[in-house]
C-alpha cells in the first residue's frame, strides 16, 4: 500500500473518492508557508469552524509558551475523526488529530494532523523547508458520520493549479467549498421546498432512523412533516439537514407578517448557580413564585431576562461574565452567562458548554413558516416566504445576547410542590424574533420561492 500523495489527480477523480466515502461537503485551502506541523494549520478568524468541522467534545486547555507569560494563555481543543487519502484512495488514520479554537483573538486551528499517521506528508508540512510551502492545497472533506477526510495537492499540481485558480467560490472562515450540487445545496433546497409548498395540506408524519414514514400528531410536528418530505432522517453527528443546509420550521397565523415570530435558538440546560450545582427544585423553590392564574400547589418561573435588565418580580437579570462587549471577544473561558441578583447566581451556562451545544447547529439554516389545522389528524401546509442565512459563529451570539437582541425566556415549573409527587418541567431556552435572526449570520435573505 502507498502512503504518497502527489495531488496528480484530476478534480472530478477527487470529488468521486470522496462522495465514495459518504462526504458531503467538501472545503478546501491554498497553505500559506506558516500552515505547517510546527505551527499548526489556520481555519479562519473566528470560530464559526466548529459549525462546519464535526469534532469530539471541546475541553479547555493551556498553552504555556514563553511568549505568553506563566499564566499561558487559554484554549479550547476537541478531536478530530480525521483520515488522509492518497491518490490511490488508499485510507490512511490521523489519530491526534485536533481542533484548537483561540477564544480571545478569536482564531481556529488545527493540528496533530501527521502525529501518529502512516500517510508519508511530514516533509510538507516541515517548516524548516520553505521551498515546498508554497503552492500546496489541502482539501477536507466532511461525511455524515462525522469523519474528515484529507487530501494534500502538491505544489504545480493539475489540481492544485485547478482549484487555486477558482473565484466566487463560498468561503467558510478561511476554507472556501467545493459545491458538490448546484449553487452550493441552495437551488436543490429552494426547488425542494416549492415542490413542498405547493403541495398544500399534509399529513403530520416524521421518519425514524431507517427512513421510514411514521404518523405524527404532536404539537411539534411541523418541523418533523418538513424533514420527512425533504427525506432527512435524524442522524447521531447533527441536526437534520439537507445538503449542508439546516431546515427549521416554525408556525405563524399569516404567511405574511414573519418579523415579530419568535425562534426557540437552543434549549441548554444550566451548568453552574445554584441550578445547576442543587437542581431545579432548589432554584425554583429559591427564585420562582406562585402561578399567577390560580393554580394551587404550583410554582412558576419564566419572563424575558436580557443581558443587564432586572425583571421586578426575581429581581434577577443576564450578565456575560469575562467577555468584552466593545471588542466582542471572551476574556476568559472560565465565564459564561449568569442569571444573577444581588450578586448571587441562580443559574449559568459556562461558555464551554453553550460552545459545545452550539456546535451541533450548520453554519446554514433555512426557516420555512408553516401553518397547522390541529385535526385530527394534524395537517401542515409550508409557507414560499424563507428565510436564510449563513454563517453563523458563538462569538455572534454573544454579540446578540449582550445587545439583547437574543435572550433568555424559561418555562420553568413545579407542580404538587408540596407533596412527595411533585412534577417539576424543565425547559430553559435562549430565544430571538424573526426580526433579530439577521444578527446570527454573516448573510441573511428574505426569499420568495
Amino acid at each position: 500500500m502507498s502512503s504518497a500523495t502527489s495531488g496528480a489527480l484530476t478534480p472530478e477523480t477527487l470529488i468521486r473518492m470522496m462522495k465514495d466515502r459518504g462526504v458531503d461537503r467538501l472545503f478546501y485551502k491554498a497553505l500559506a508557508s506558516n500552515d505547517n506541523s510546527k505551527n499548526q494549520i489556520y481555519l479562519g478568524g473566528d470560530l464559526s469552524v466548529i459549525n462546519i468541522l464535526p469534532s469530539g467534545k471541546l475541553f479547555e486547555a493551556t498553552s504555556t509558551s514563553r511568549k505568553h507569560g506563566a499564566n499561558g494563555r487559554q484554549i479550547v481543543k476537541a478531536p478530530l475523526k480525521l483520515y488522509w487519502i492518497n491518490d490511490e484512495g488508499d485510507v490512511h488514520d490521523a489519530p491526534n488529530s485536533r481542533l484548537i479554537l483561540y477564544p480571545q483573538y478569536p482564531e481556529a486551528r488545527m493540528s496533530g494532523f501527521l502525529q501518529r499517521s502512516s500517510i508519508n506528508l511530514g516533509k510538507w508540512f516541515n517548516p524548516e523547508k520553505d521551498g515546498r510551502a508554497q503552492g500546496r492545497v489541502l482539501f477536507l472533506g466532511v461525511a455524515a458520520d462525522g469523519s474528515i477526510y484529507a487530501y494534500l495537492a502538491l505544489p504545480k499540481s493539475p489540481i492544485a493549479r485547478h482549484f487555486s485558480a477558482l473565484k466566487d467560490l463560498p468561503q467558510s472562515g478561511a476554507l472556501t467549498e467545493v459545491p458538490l450540487v448546484r449553487d452550493d445545496g441552495r437551488g436543490a433546497l429552494l426547488r425542494e421546498l416549492r415542490r413542498i409548498h405547493n403541495l398544500g395540506w399534509i399529513r403530520g408524519k416524521r421518519l425514524d432512523r431507517d427512513r421510514n414514514s411514521l404518523p405524527c400528531n404532536s404539537p411539534n410536528c411541523g418541523g418533523y412533516t418538513l424533514e420527512a418530505e425533504l427525506g432527512v432522517a435524524p442522524n447521531g453527528f447533527a441536526e437534520p439537514d439537507f445538503h449542508g443546509w439546516e431546515v427549521k420550521s416554525f408556525s405563524v397565523k399569516d404567511f405574511w407578517k414573519l418579523e415579530s415570530h419568535v425562534i426557540t435558538l437552543m434549549t441548554p440546560e444550566p451548568d453552574g448557580g445554584v441550578y445547576g450545582e442543587h437542581g431545579p427544585e432548589l432554584f425554583l423553590r429559591r427564585f420562582g413564585y406562585k402561578d399567577r392564574r390560580g393554580r394551587t400547589d404550583r410554582v412558576n418561573f419564566g419572563g424575558v431576562f436580557r443581558v443587564g435588565v432586572t425583571r421586578p418580580n426575581t429581581r434577577l437579570h443576564l450578565v456575560l461574565t469575562d467577555y468584552n462587549s466593545e471588542s466582542g471577544k471572551i476574556l476568559d473561558m472560565s465565564g459564561g452567562i449568569s442569571l444573577c441578583a444581588n450578586g448571587e447566581c441562580a443559574a449559568s451556562w459556562s461558555y464551554l458548554k453553550l460552545m459545545e451545544h452550539g456546535k451541533k447547529k450548520h453554519d446554514r439554516a433555512a426557516y420555512v413558516p408553516n401553518q397547522v389545522k390541529a385535526g385530527p389528524p394534524r395537517q401542515y401546509r409550508y409557507s414560499g416566504n424563507l428565510l436564510l442565512g449563513v454563517g453563523t459563529d458563538f462569538i455572534r451570539l454573544l454579540s446578540a445576547l449582550s445587545s439583547g437582541t437574543v435572550y433568555y425566556d424559561p418555562g420553568i415549573k413545579m407542580e404538587n410542590a408540596s407533596s412527595s409527587q411533585r412534577k417539576i418541567k424543565r425547559r430553559s431556552q435562549f430565544r430571538v424574533k424573526t426580526r433579530n435572526l439577521q444578527h446570527l449570520y454573516r448573510s441573511f435573505d428574505a426569499v420568495s420561492i
